[in-house]
C-alpha cells in the first residue's frame, strides 16, 4: 500500500471516528470473507459501519479523537464497528453476532470518549431499543392527559345522569 493511500485512509477513518458516537473493537481471527460480510451487512441494516483496518493505521487515526483510549486494545486482528447514533442497535448486532460465531471477540470500545469493556457492550445490548425507549416516553407522558380526559368524561356522565333522573322524576 503506497503512502498517500495511507494518509487517505487515515484521514478517512479518522473522520468517522469524529463523527461517532460509538466505537466498538473486535477481533475477527478465524472469521472467512463471508462471514465477515453477512456481519457488515447486519450492522449496516442498523446504520453503522464495519471495517477491518490495520492497527498502525487505526493508530494514528485516533489520534487527538475521543477514541484514543482504545490504543490498548489494538493487539491482533483488529476491526471497528462504529454508528452515528443508535449505540443499542449497534451492540445487540455485535453481540447476537458473537453468540452465532464464537470466533468474534468483543474487546471493548468507547462511547461518547468513555472506555467502555466487553460486558459494557453486552449490558448496552440488553437494553430495549431507541424505538421502545420513545414509545414509552410518549406512553409516560400521554398517561396525565387520558387520565384526565377519563375523569372529565366521567363527570359528564355523572352529570347526563343526574338530569335524566331528574327528567324522569319530574315525568313519572
Amino acid at each position: 500500500m503506497k503512502r498517500d493511500e495511507k494518509e487517505r485512509i487515515v484521514a478517512e477513518v479518522k473522520q468517522e471516528l469524529e463523527s461517532s458516537d460509538s466505537v466498538i473493537v473486535t477481533d475477527y481471527k478465524g472469521l472467512d470473507v463471508e462471514t465477515i460480510t453477512g456481519l457488515r451487512s447486519s450492522i449496516k441494516k442498523v446504520g453503522g459501519r464495519y471495517r477491518v483496518i490495520k492497527n498502525t493505521l487505526l493508530r494514528r487515526a485516533i489520534k487527538d479523537t475521543n477514541a484514543a483510549s482504545i490504543d490498548s486494545l489494538l493487539v491482533g486482528p483488529t476491526a471497528i464497528a462504529t454508528i452515528k447514533e443508535d449505540v443499542v442497535s449497534l451492540a445487540k448486532a455485535l453481540v447476537d453476532f458473537s453468540k452465532d460465531n464464537e470466533n468474534l471477540e468483543l474487546k471493548g470500545g468507547v462511547l461518547e470518549s468513555r472506555p467502555i469493556s466487553p460486558s459494557d457492550i453486552k449490558n448496552i445490548a440488553s437494553l430495549p431499543g431507541r424505538e421502545v425507549l420513545i414509545a414509552r416516553v410518549v406512553g409516560t407522558l400521554n398517561a396525565p392527559l387520558i387520565n384526565l380526559v377519563g375523569v372529565l368524561a366521567a363527570l359528564m356522565q355523572r352529570l347526563v345522569f343526574v338530569l335524566r333522573a331528574i327528567e324522569q322524576k319530574k315525568q313519572g
